[in-house]
């Protein structure tokens, strides 16, 4: 089944493994990017500025895979506004004006960063805990795609787990983050996989999903995704956790809850 899938953030990491699977399909790709390889298939454009000359690649797209943004969990408050919030909004803005059907948009597992150290079922219906400005801006970005939902464009966010740009992106113990980090490994097949089964689906206005391998005792829930879109996983992968992943998880964890206390104490005096 040939489809037209628009991709934001086409030379990026993630841009890239989805260009090689979907030509593999013999979709037709409309790529857009800052592009700074100069590549000739690859529209450069900055989303951060709406503008008609690339919104007009959207016009009559089955999907438009929005990836572009600041992808760093150290982005600053500046960069997750520009880069991350008003991208999402301009993407939001074309893919109604020139009615495409769908945006699959790349959330991520931060929006839920704060239940790390808890022993939670990671549903996407539990309420969002993110820690960071980068965490923030991918919240922004599904509660945007609910206003275009509304609006008639189609929208699946999908919250990517640890999708490595190293090449291979095999797991283990060099992940960051201990066993949260491994417990969340997404593979490069599994990821071109959902990625294409949220482009095929049908029938949803609106759905946030989580978008991990099967991996062994992790706590993301992906049943829901599975039920949805049809996902099935190929991949998964135990933790792996040493002596110096359990310290290092234990120091997190103290740290976490120091900061949950000062946070209590400075309410409590506010008041």
């Amino acid at each position: 089944m040939t489809k037209t899938v628009v991709i934001t953030g086409a030379t990026g990491s993630i841009g890239r493994k989805l260009r090689a699977h979907f030509a593999s399909l013999g979709w037709t790709l409309r790529l857009l990017c800052l592009n700074p390889s100069g590549e000739r298939e690859v529209q450069t454009a900055d989303l951060s500025t709406y503008d008609e000359s690339w919104a007009r690649a959207f016009t009559g797209a089955d999907a438009v895979i929005h990836l572009a943004g600041m992808p760093s969990p150290l982005a600053t408050w500046e960069e997750a506004q520009r880069l991350n919030i008003d991208m999402t909004l301009h993407v939001a803005r074309a893919a109604r004006t020139h009615r495409a059907r769908r945006i699959v948009f790349a959330s991520s597992n931060w929006v839920m960063a704060g239940y790390r150290f808890g022993t939670e079922r990671l549903t996407t219906g539990l309420p969002p805990r993110p820690l960071n400005p980068y965490g923030v801006s991918k919240l922004i970005g599904e509660r945007i795609g609910a206003s275009a939902a509304a609006e008639g464009v189609s929208f699946i966010a999908l919250r990517i787990g640890y999708a490595q740009h190293r090449p291979g992106n095999r797991p283990g113990a060099h992940m960051e983050y201990g066993s949260w980090g491994q417990l969340m490994w997404l593979s490069d097949h599994d990821l071109c996989h959902g990625m294409e089964r949220a482009v095929l689906a049908e029938g949803i206005d609106f759905a946030v999903l989580n978008l991990m391998s099967d991996n062994p005792g992790m706590r993301w829930d992906i049943e829901t995704t599975r039920r949805l879109i049809g996902y099935a996983p190929r991949d998964g992968a135990a933790a792996v956790l040493t002596d110096d992943i359990r310290r290092q998880e234990d120091a997190a964890r103290r740290m976490r809850e120091t900061e949950a206390a000062l946070a209590q104490t400075v309410m409590a005096a506010e008041w």
